[in-house]
């Protein structure tokens, strides 16, 4: 990928601090990083967070402590860790908005599209998630429209319903990127 589409933007990847999925921010950080962006790492606390599969990674920032107009994108990381730690993180779900308000993309993958669905920002959109009867109940409370597809965009809105869409998801994140974000 030697087209830097990316170069010159920011983008924020948020994890739970435990029990994130893996490849879900291993695979698209790598792909936009690749295309030129800077991403950084955020969580609920600061120190080691342990990934499901195994990965440890130090989160950049805290979420608390996040400039949210520093950043074109927001994605959101899945895992079995992100109900409990992200789903209902009111600082998480203003800084959402805020990017989404400002012409930014907003985005999530596996259970994590819960956090958007939360945040407000996916009304009248449409959207997939892990296929998970209370995460599924949260888009539509959400007022989104829940489509079980792998990879969702919808305007500056990309969701993915899991580790398998990895790849896709950060690939549609570019496009989107690159046709939305004019900073």
């Amino acid at each position: 990928m030697a087209d830097k589409k990316l170069a010159g933007k920011k983008i924020l990847m948020v994890i739970a601090p435990v029990e994130f999925r893996d490849e879900e921010l291993l695979t698209p950080k790598e792909i936009l990083a690749a295309a030129g962006a800077t991403v950084d790492i955020a969580s609920t606390r600061m120190g080691e967070a342990k990934g499901m599969l195994g990965a440890i990674v130090k989160p950049d920032l805290t979420i608390e402590n996040v400039i949210s107009s520093n950043y074109q994108a927001v994605i959101v990381v899945g895992g079995m860790g992100s109900p409990s730690h992200l789903w209902n993180d009111t600082t998480l779900h203003k800084i959402i908005s805020h990017v989404n308000n400002n012409g930014g993309v907003v985005a999530a993958i596996c259970l994590s599209g819960a956090v958007l669905a939360k945040s407000g920002v996916l009304r009248q959109k449409k959207a997939t998630v892990w296929p998970d009867e209370t995460a599924i109940k949260t888009l539509q409370e959400g007022q989104a429209t829940y489509v079980k597809e792998n990879v969702v965009g919808d305007g500056n809105v990309v969701t993915a319903d899991g580790p398998e869409a990895a790849t896709k998801f950060a690939e549609l994140i570019i496009e989107t990127m690159s046709r939305v974000c004019a900073r």
